[in-house]
Order: structure tokens, then sequence, then C-alpha cells
């Protein structure tokens, strides 16, 4: 008999070892559990269980100031009367409240919409604007209701405005409501700046205050600079969620200020003297890259987009033919035409294919294989070296040029000089822009058949025709670096960052990039034929008495493969129309600025686009205001 109860003796004992084990197991679990409870995610459940009894206010950061060099200022804050509601006293359903309002204030369905969204996102606490700028009539006939609406009350609150309404608007850019995106952007940008230690942060508690970002221009490049950080306020609430008391303050961290290279009178001369003519306009400081003016028109009013651009407003501007949103500077390629031809004689000169005084007879016209190219003058310019080329712009001179040099050695020469390249400049979406050879078109064309250079498509690469084309802010950059000495600058905008409180100034602007090895006495050779332009060339009518010396080339682009016999600008659809560009330089001795310039569908360079130069020049280099303009006056 013990014989049978010895192994159920032993089988008891394993099975309570095992058992033993198994709850040994369990504890340990329990207690490794117990451990990443209340050490490892103590901080994150403590900020859970907190956010049931404290709430997290957010104190929204005024934004810097938009400032142009001489200190005027282009983009500032402004405080308007705006109907308010604290959404911790509202009882009862949102829609009864706004509709009971708008039976004394008038309320937008994008009013309603903003409102309504901004409330979600801070789990209804907080105050929130219902609706901005009212009149003095409507905050009279609240005032008189406002028993009627406990936790709604007038208040003034900051917006942001553009006082000079279009005048640089595609260069400002604007201010808009939050998207999706920016929040999930923003709150990595935020835990960079708070830091990952701080609770509230990792929750995106700080988002709700930030209402509005820059979504194109400089307000979106220093968006994070011009926003600052904002602050909150820690606020105890009941289990319904009414406020108790506020428990601690963090206070907003105010954005800088943006001091920009750009000189806001000289813009707004250049955007009256373009008229009701499309086209882009980029002066650029040499010495330096400062972009001194970024015209773009026609343009748009900033102001229109900060509290939601109205339906009607926003199809004007998209389905408009003159395109008032597309930021041509930045965005719009181009054939640099005749303007291409400096640039030309530089690379002949640089790389000994041409010496100044070789000359070539010139019928008129360069034939190559079974196609005539012709020049714009019938019977030709007669003898022709490089000085006369760029003078009188021979077209053949530069056909024979292209032909010896090949669209490789072109490329390789005009590429160091920004061409058919990103700039740098501090805007999003900048144009790269088209600078071909035989390695661009085998990418750039899917079939066989088209990726072959063919010889003949060379020929018009030498009077800026053909495949090329570029930005204007990059014949701008282009012109710049050669009047350098090959020493390139990055243009900019920004040129420094001031703390809104000491003014101490941060300068932000770059070095030099890199240096081109370029002769000086190549560059002076085409400097004196560019002044000889202005002098007795195609645009001496235009700067015929000038104070100073200035160099210019003009240029007149094709807009479509046409006969030139049969070419009648009156009689060509006005989008059909040719171009008229520009580049210049002043003084000559030591150029101060750059201008490169495209009057669209306007004809002829000399004719539509030197006579704007003219006047630019005058007011930068003699402060001289044409009298036909009326007198710019700057905004208190």
């Amino acid at each position: 008999m013990s014989s049978i109860k010895k192994p159920d003796l032993y089988s008891f004992q394993e099975r309570a070892r095992v058992a033993i084990i198994f709850v040994g197991i369990c504890f340990g679990l329990l207690a490794i559990r117990l451990f990443w409870l209340q050490i490892i995610s103590h901080q994150q459940y403590s900020t859970l269980a907190d956010s049931n009894r404290i709430a997290i206010v957010p104190v929204p950061a005024n934004r810097g100031l938009l400032i142009d060099r001489n200190g005027i200022v282009i983009g500032r804050n402004y405080s308007a009367l705006t109907l308010e509601v604290d959404a911790s006293q509202i009882n009862g359903n949102v829609d009864d409240l706004i509709n009971e309002l708008s039976e004394i204030i008038q309320i937008s369905p994008r009013d309603r919409r903003n409102f309504k969204r901004a409330l979600e996102d801070s789990r209804n606490m907080g105050t929130f604007p219902l609706r901005s700028m009212l009149t003095e009539a409507e905050m009279a006939r609240f005032l008189a209701n406002r028993y009627r609406f406990p936790g709604v009350d007038v208040s003034a609150r900051n917006f942001r405005e553009y006082p000079y309404n279009e005048l640089a608007s595609h260069l400002i850019g604007y201010i808009g409501r939050v998207s999706q995106k920016d929040k999930e952007r923003m709150q990595n940008e935020l835990l960079e700046t708070r830091g990952s230690q701080d609770p509230y942060a990792l929750q995106g508690a700080f988002l709700p205050g930030i209402q509005y970002v820059g979504k194109i221009g400089i307000e979106q490049t220093y968006e994070r600079i011009l926003r600052g950080v904002p602050g909150y306020d820690e606020v105890e609430i009941t289990a319904g969620g009414k406020p108790v008391r506020t428990l601690s303050s963090t206070p907003s961290i105010p954005g800088k200020n943006v001091i920009l290279s750009i000189d806001i009178k000289f813009q707004a001369l250049v955007e009256q003297l373009y008229g009701k003519h499309r086209g882009a306009f980029v002066a650029i400081e040499p010495e330096t890259g400062d972009i001194l003016a970024f015209v773009s028109k026609p343009n748009f009013n900033p102001n229109d987009f900060v509290e939601g651009i109205d339906p009607v407003t926003w199809k004007e501007l998209n389905e408009s033919k003159e395109k008032p949103l597309y930021n041509r500077p930045l965005k719009g390629i181009y054939p640099p035409a005749s303007t291409y031809k400096p640039f030309m004689a530089l690379a002949a000169l640089e790389l000994n294919k041409r010496k100044a005084e070789d000359a070539i007879a010139d019928p008129g016209f360069f034939t190559f294989g079974n196609h005539t190219f012709r020049d714009d003058k019938v019977g030709g310019h007669g003898m022709v070296n490089m000085e006369k080329s760029i003078v009188e712009s021979c077209d053949t001179y530069y056909y024979l040029l292209a032909r010896d040099m090949g669209v490789n050695m072109m490329h390789d020469f005009m590429k160091p000089l920004g061409f058919g390249q990103i700039t740098g400049i501090d805007l999003e979406g900048e144009a790269k822009g088209v600078l071909p050879s035989t390695e661009w078109k085998k990418t750039a064309f899917k079939k066989p058949e088209q990726q072959k250079w063919f010889e003949g498509e060379t020929i018009s690469l030498g009077i800026g025709q053909g495949y090329n084309a570029f930005t204007i802010l990059q014949l701008a950059h282009g012109l710049a670096n050669v009047l350098n000495y090959g020493v390139v600058m990055k243009p900019h905008i920004a040129k420094a960052i001031e703390d809104p409180f000491t003014r101490q100034k941060e300068l932000t602007t770059p070095k030099e990039s890199y240096r081109i090895d370029l002769k000086p006495e190549n560059i002076e050779l085409i400097k004196k034929a560019m002044v000889e332009v202005n002098k007795s060339g195609t645009s001496a009518s235009s700067f015929r008495n000038a104070t100073y010396s200035a160099g210019g080339k003009t240029g007149t682009a094709q807009v479509f493969s046409l006969n030139s016999k049969t070419y009648h600008h009156a009689s060509t659809p006005e989008f059909l129309r040719d171009h008229a560009l520009f580049v210049t330089y002043a003084p000559n001795d030591k150029p101060k600025i750059a201008i490169a310039m495209i009057v669209e569908n306007a004809g002829f360079g000399a004719q539509h686009a030197a006579p704007i130069a003219r006047k630019a020049l005058d007011y930068y280099i003699d402060g001289k205001w044409p009298k036909e303009i009326p007198e710019w006056k700057r905004v208190p």
C-alpha cells in the first residue's frame, strides 16, 4: 500500500513545484508591470491623470514683424474688436448659440467653420474668436444683448496685416489657418523648442495656441522665427469641465522680427512702372547677394488670405488668364533671348573660341544643313567683331559661335554662373529651368529617337533660344556673378533677425558660395560693350542723358515658333506675342545694382523693358522719382 502512496506523493510534490513556479512567474510579471507603470511610465500616466483635472489653455505668441532694409514695416500685427466665446461656458448646442448670435451680428459660414474647428482642437477649453473685426454698430448691438449670452464678450485681439496690400505680395507671402499637415510638422518643432521633457509639449498642448502659419513667401520660409513659441496656463477644472483656478502659467515667447534686403519704396516704383503689364523684375546687389527688388506682376492682396479667402475672390485669382498667384521671378522660366549674348561672348573669351578683335562678315543669315537661321536685320550687320555683336545684337555672330562651341561646352561654362540651377534663395518653390546638354536630353525625353542631340539644335542656343529656359532670378544672379568677378553670392531676401525687445540684430547674410575663375580683363571687355549698348546700341534712346554710366543688353524672346516674315505684333493674339527682356547694371566702375527683367508679350525689349529699367536706375542711383508716377507714401 505504501508503494502506491509514494508515487502519489511524488506526483503531488511535482505539481506543487510547478504551481509555485507558475505563481512566482505571475508575481514576477506583476512586479515588472508595476515597475513599468510606477517608474518607467510614471510621467506619462501622471500626465494623463492630471489631464482629467487640469486643462491646458494656450497663450498665443505675438508674431514677429517684417521690416525692409530702411526700417519700413511691411508685415505687422494690429488689434481689432472680436466677438469671443468662452468654450467652458457653452451650455447646450454650439450651433444654437451661433444661430442666436447671428440674429444680432452677421456670422459667415466660414466664421462658423473656423470657430467649431478651434473648439474641437482645444477640448472646449479657452476663449476663441467667433467673428473678427466688428464695427462700432455691431459692437453696440451686441452689448445691448450681452445679458443673453453668458461667456460671450467683445475684446481686442491681434491680427496679421500687410499695410501695403498688393505690394511685394509674392515676396512677402501670407499667413493662413493651420492645416493638419502644419500641425504634424509643428509638433516636432515645438518639441525641439520646449524640450522633450515638457509633458505638455509631448501632448501637443501648445498647438491650439498656433492658429495661423506662413503659407508662402517669407512668411513661410521664416515661420519658426516669426511665429515664436506659445505659452500656456494650467487651469484646474471640475469633473464637468468648469475652471476652478489657475495653477501655473508658462509665458509665450514672442516671434523675432525679420529684416529684409528689399527696398520697399524701390519695389513700389517698379511695380507702378509695370502698370497693367505682366512680368518679372529682380534687382540684386552684386557684392552681397542682397535682393533689392523682387517683382511679380500682376500680384494679389495677401490680406485676403489671412482669415481664409472667400470663394469668389479665390475663383477669380485661380481662373484669371493673368495668373496673379504665379510667382514669375521664382517659378517662371523663359528663353533669355539676346540678353544671353554677353554671357556667350564671355564664354568665347574664356575658352579661347574668339578674340575680341575677331570679326565675321554677316550676310544676315546662317545656313546649317537644310535650315537657314536668320538675323533680325535683313542684309546683315556687315563686318562684326565681338563688341559690335553685343551693341547691335548680331544673331549671325552667335549662330557661328554656338556651332563652334557645341552644346556641352556652353553648358559647362554657364552652369557655374547659375543658369539652369537652383540659386538657393530663401523662398520655397524655386524652378530649376533648363540648361541643355546631351546628357540632359537623354533624361528629359523618353523615346530613344528624341534623346539624340542634333547639331542643328545647338545653333539657336547661341542667341538664347532653343531649349534654353531660365528664371529671371537666374538671369539677374548670373549677371551679378559676372559683375562680382566670379565671386558667387547666394541671393537672399532676409538680411537680419531682430530681437523685438533688445533690438539686437543677428545678420543672416550668407558668405560667398564659391568662386569662378574668370579673367578680369575679359569681364571688362564685356562691360565695355554693354555700356556701349546703352550709349549707341539697342537701348540708347532709353538711356539718353543719364548721369551715370550703365551697361545693358536688350532681348526679344519668341513665345512660339513663327517665321519672322509673318510676325506682326499688333495682329498676333496677346498671349502669343514676343516677350521683352532687358538686363542692366550701374554704375559701370563699381556696380551697386544688377537687374534682369521681362515684360511678357510686350514685344521688343528696347521698346518696352529698357524704359522701365532706366527709371528704376534713376531712382536707385540718383534718387530721382519719375514725374508721371505718384509719389509713394509710407503708411503710419
